[in-house]
Parts: structure tokens; sequence; C-alpha cells
């Protein structure tokens, strides 16, 4: 019957008012656990701040709080905590890389049914990154865990937070590279430290107004660092391969389209040297349209139709080396563009993953066209010289390997500086071996491991007092394995984080009643799932 009118209105249902009750205390247990959260973090705020402040009534002795006091009291499973996140974390990197590769190869024999297999994927046999992969788990996690450690063990000794307490731990820590177990890798890590280590000197100088390099202010500096380092290193590869790492050496063969038996004859041809007739004939009868042509065992120039026998034409020869080149090498960068960025910012890769593939797909084409132009200018100046030239030089090479570089361009500009020192401690290495065996420099036994370790001391100085001057890059990916422990920011970051909370609970505004009751369920489940998700 329908309410008379003027009548008072009826009281409303009883699940009305269960579902406003339970809902007012859902709020009041979050507010106070809020609030319980936020009394715990401005009190251990305090005291870290009491314990560090001069002018606090404690003795001056009293040793300064660890960064990680505020969500782990113990130093030991801080430092044990760091060492397994890292191991895993770089662990399953270099596996994650194994695995895409292997299915590139699989997909490249068109056998697709075998991805489905995992006996084919990932069978022991056929993907051997077991040991590797372990090794390079105990470097990355031997160094953050030690770090930790020491850092904590000289605050106890020292009883004072210095720069000397990040330059000594890093470089004890250092030592976590003798997990790998080849020289020139070590080697390769050092030198690339140094020219980094140097950029970060080099920036906090300049911004100290104390000192800069003449054009430093090139828009293309970048470019014309990786030139000369790329000069050096294709000039290595020609004329002194055994300067040059064996896994690079090979990464440089694989991608070109010029026979070993035929760089042989180069070198030895610009050395003077007897050429070895006898297997460069078995090389060029070997292929499928040899241009048969008189070898000599003294040339001034291998001709064009030996680098190239299987085409007369160079510039045919220069594009089919480019477009193989891409072939090849495209499935090696989307592997590494893509399996970092998901294991290293997962939460990105699972709010948006098909954004993500699509930059790492768009970045590994790029960054692909850059190295297939790279092989096809390479081989371009090496044929036009033959072109105009009657007697071969070793400097051609370096030349030729420096022109190349100009392919850096195709680059974003942010990866130019990137590459430039990537190659750089390549080139460094290559020279460092040269000079070494001229018996210019000293031959010293572990080297690279000293030298890797004064580094890491230098690096983890700039990155706690002068993260600036770091490039983006080296800096996001040390304070991403060091899993944002060092600055510990988590006191005033986790505080401010809870403040929203409150804000919302206080502005919230009681749902008005409904027949039914489901506004009210509505609203406390949004507002639950919201809370848990900003959480």
């Amino acid at each position: 019957m329908a309410q008379a009118a003027g009548s008072p209105p009826s009281p409303p249902p009883q699940d009305n008012v269960d579902a406003e009750r339970r809902l007012r205390e859902a709020e009041d247990r979050l507010r106070e656990a809020i609030e319980e959260l936020q009394r715990r973090q401005r009190k251990a705020g305090a005291a870290a701040a009491a314990r560090s402040s001069p002018h606090h009534n404690q003795p001056q002795h009293c040793p300064p709080c660890c960064d990680h006091a505020a969500y782990e009291p113990s130093c030991v499973a801080n430092a044990i905590g760091n060492l397994c996140q890292t191991f895993l974390l770089s662990y399953g990197v270099r596996v994650g890389i194994g695995i895409l590769l292997r299915a590139f190869k699989l997909a490249r024999r068109q056998s697709y049914s075998s991805l489905l297999d995992l006996k084919q994927l990932v069978s022991e046999k056929d993907l051997i990154v077991r040991e590797e992969a372990c090794r390079i788990g105990l470097f990355f996690g031997g160094f953050t865990g030690s770090y930790q450690a020491l850092r904590c063990l000289l605050r106890k000794l020292r009883k004072k937070e210095t720069p000397f307490n990040a330059i000594l731990a890093g470089s004890i820590a250092g030592l976590s590279i003798l997990a790998l177990d080849d020289s020139n890798r070590r080697r390769t890590l050092a030198l690339y430290l140094l020219a980094r280590l140097a950029q970060c000197a080099y920036n906090s100088a300049k911004s100290k107004d104390k000192f800069h390099f003449w054009g430093s202010h090139w828009r293309h500096g970048d470019s014309l660092l990786f030139a000369i380092a790329c000069a050096q290193v294709m000039y290595s590869f020609v004329m002194r391969p055994e300067s040059l790492p064996k896994s690079y050496q090979d990464f440089i063969q694989k991608t070109g389209p010029v026979a070993r038996p035929v760089y042989k004859a180069v070198r030895d041809s610009c050395r003077g040297f007897p050429v070895d007739v006898a297997s460069l004939s078995a090389y060029l009868s070997g292929r499928r349209n040899p241009n048969y042509v008189k070898l000599e065992e003294f040339p001034a120039i291998i001709p064009c139709s030996v680098i190239h026998p299987d085409t007369n034409s160079c510039l045919t020869h220069n594009a089919n080396a480019t477009s193989a080149t891409f072939r090849k090498t495209f499935p090696l960068y989307f592997s590494l563009t893509f399996v970092p960025f998901v294991v290293l910012h997962l939460q990105k890769f699972m709010d948006a993953p098909a954004r993500t593939c699509w930059l790492a797909l768009k970045g590994a084409v790029r960054s692909t066209t850059f190295l297939s132009a790279f092989v096809g200018i390479f081989q371009g100046v090496i044929c036009l010289h033959r072109k105009v030239a009657s007697k071969d030089h070793k400097l051609v090479y370096w030349i030729a390997g420096g022109m190349a570089a100009l392919s850096v361009l195709l680059e974003k500009k942010a990866r130019r500086s990137e590459l430039a020192l990537y190659v750089l401690p390549r080139a460094g290495d290559s020279l460092w071996y040269i000079l070494v065996n001229r018996h210019l420099l000293p031959d010293i036994k572990n080297a690279e491991v000293f030298l890797f370790c004064i580094c890491m001391g230098g690096i983890m100085y700039y990155l706690e007092h002068e993260p600036d001057t770091m490039a983006p890059f080296l800096r996001g990916l040390i304070r991403r394995f060091l899993a944002s422990r060092i600055s510990s920011p988590g006191l005033s970051s986790n505080r401010n984080a809870s403040s929203p909370y409150l804000q919302t609970l206080d502005a919230i505004k009681k749902p008005k009643l409904q027949d039914n009751g489901q506004a009210e369920a509505s609203s406390l489940q949004k507002y639950n799932l919201e809370s848990i998700q900003g959480l």
C-alpha cells in the first residue's frame, strides 16, 4: 500500500544499517592501521636523525643508523637479501635472453611446433647457459651483498659515515669479478668502468667550472668518440685479431660477409708476407659462383674478386651484406632489448604488455639497422679503395672503421654516448694488448682485477655523493640491482605515501542508504581495491 502523504518515513531496512556499520568499521580499522604505521615511521626517522645530528645530547661517538634500519634491522639479513635478490635477477636476465635466442633459432628453421616443446626449447644440450648464468649471478649478487655488508661494518668500526666508506666498500666488493673465469671479459669490464669513471670525474669537474675539454659542447662529440673507437676495433680485427677477445672476434666474423682466409690473405699482403695460396684457392673453389683469378704469393692488393667471389658487383655484394646482417642480428638485439626491460620493469610490462613489445620491437629494428649499415659502409669503403688504388695499406681499415661508424647517427641521441662508451673499452683493450706485446707496457698478472676494484670504488662514490655526474642509464641500472637500499629514501617516501589515504578517509562522505543496500557494498569494495593497489 502506498505511503500516505505527510506520514513519517519508514525506518531503513536492517540490511542497510548493517552495511553502513560494516563500512564505518572498515574505515576506522584502516585509519588506525595507517596512523600506527606513520607513528612507527616517524619514531624511526627521528631516532635516525638524532643519531646523525651533531647537536644531539648523545656522545659524538654514537654510530650512525644504517640505511636499511627502517625495513631490515639486521645488517646480515640485509646483505644476504641483497645477494639473493640480485643473483636471481641477473640469473633470470641471462637465462631469459638464452631462451628467447633459442626460440628465434627454432623459428628460423621453421620448426614452429618445437616452440611448444620444452625439451627442445630449454634442454641443457641446446641451451647452455647454466654455468655462465650462475657466474653472472654470483658476480652481481656477490658485489651487492658484500658492498652492503662492508658499508654496515665500516659504519660500526669507524662510527661515522664518510665518502671513504663508499670508496673502500666498493673497492673491496669489486673482488666479486673473480666469479668470472674469463680474463678477457674481466679486462673488458674493467676498461668499461674506467671509461665510466672518467666520464663521472669529467662531469664533476665541468659542473664545478674546474676543467672541460675543448669541443665538449659539440653536438656530435659522442659520435666522434664512437668513430675513433670503432676505427681502432676494426683495424685490430683485420690486422691484429689476437688483440680482441675471442667472442668479439667471432661476433664480428659472423656479422660480416668476408671469410677468415680472405682476412688472413689481406693481413699477409699488407705486412709483405707470402699469402697462403693453397688455402685461399681451396676457399674460392668451394664457392657457388667462384671468380677464378690468378693468385700471387706476394700480391700488392687482394682484389674484390677474392673478397666477394660470389658476385662481380661490389654494389650487389654490399647490399647483400647489409640485408644478411639485419637478418642475423635482429634476434639478438630484440632479446637484449625485450628481456632486460621485462625483468627489470616487470610492473610496467604487466600494465602495458602490448606497448612494451612494440617499444622493444621498434628499438631492435633501429639498432639492427644501425649495425647493418655499419657493415655495408665498411665493406663499401674497402671495395672503393680497390677501385682507385693498386696497393693495399693497413691504415685503410682504420679509416674504413671510422667512416662506417657514421651509421651511429641512425640511433637515438641518448644511445650514441652509450654505444661510444661500450666500444671504447674494447678499443682500449686492443690497444693495451698491442702495447704490452710490443713491450711498451708491463704485463701485470690480474691487473684487470685491481683496475676493476679501483673503478668500482670511484663509481660507488659518485653514485652516492654526486649522482648527477653519472649517465642516467648506468645510475638507474646500479640502483636497480642494489634494490634502492643505498640511499634508503623509504622513511620519507613511505610516510608521505600513506598521507593521501588519511586525507581520503577524512574527505569521503557516507553515501545515502538505498533500498537494496548495494551502494554501500559497491563503495566499500571499490575503496578497498584502490587502497590495496596504492599500498
